[in-house]
């Protein structure tokens, strides 16, 4: 029996394994900062963000002191109506950390994208990272409000690469932290 050409190269293409679709890079995100953190993290919780860290209890363990990987996890407030999680990707010093995150500043007009390596500075009194300040690409700066933070959930595993970048820009991490009059509380 004879198979004509063009069934043939069908019949072969259709056997053929597909290639895998090209993954996507984790800052190619666009979207809520939930499903982000999870990706990046590998912390399987599910629920808004603030939410978080009670799901968090007894399954995770949970702290108040950043960790790099580590999901750092906004209360719920006025400004965060259903809070904010962002990853830890590197600590600069005791009161400075950089974040990694979806769906804060703005990018090309919109919200969703994520973003690496911005300045976080804990601008608690007690130097507990219970208040915080965060780099707004808006302002290019420290923004304004301070968040209340619930603290710290730290990952069983090791998080997705990508959360830091190679040469991240720690000059710049803190001179948006210490700036005159960044640290000052309500």
């Amino acid at each position: 029996m004879r198979i004509g050409l063009a069934a043939l190269v069908i019949s072969l293409a259709a056997m053929a394994p597909t290639p895998a679709r090209a993954a996507t890079p984790l800052l190619d995100y666009v979207g809520q900062c939930v499903p982000f953190a999870r990706e990046a993290s590998g912390i399987e919780i599910y629920g808004d963000a603030w939410t978080w860290w009670d799901g968090a209890n007894g399954k995770y363990n949970r702290g108040h002191a950043p960790k790099a990987g580590s999901v750092i996890v906004f209360a719920k407030s006025a400004k965060l109506r259903l809070g904010h999680v962002a990853v830890v990707s590197r600590i600069v010093d005791d009161r400075v950390v950089m974040l990694t995150h979806a769906n804060w500043s703005r990018v090309n007009g919109e919200r969703g994208h994520a973003e690496q390596d911005v300045t976080l500075y804990d601008v608690s009194r007690d130097n507990d990272w219970s208040e915080v300040k965060v780099w707004y690409r808006d302002v290019d700066g420290l923004g304004g409000s301070i968040y209340p933070v619930d603290g710290f959930i730290y990952p069983a595993g090791a998080p997705a690469s990508g959360i830091s970048s190679r040469n991240p820009d720690y000059v710049g991490a803190l001179i948006d932290a210490y700036v005159p009059g960044a640290g000052s509380t309500r």
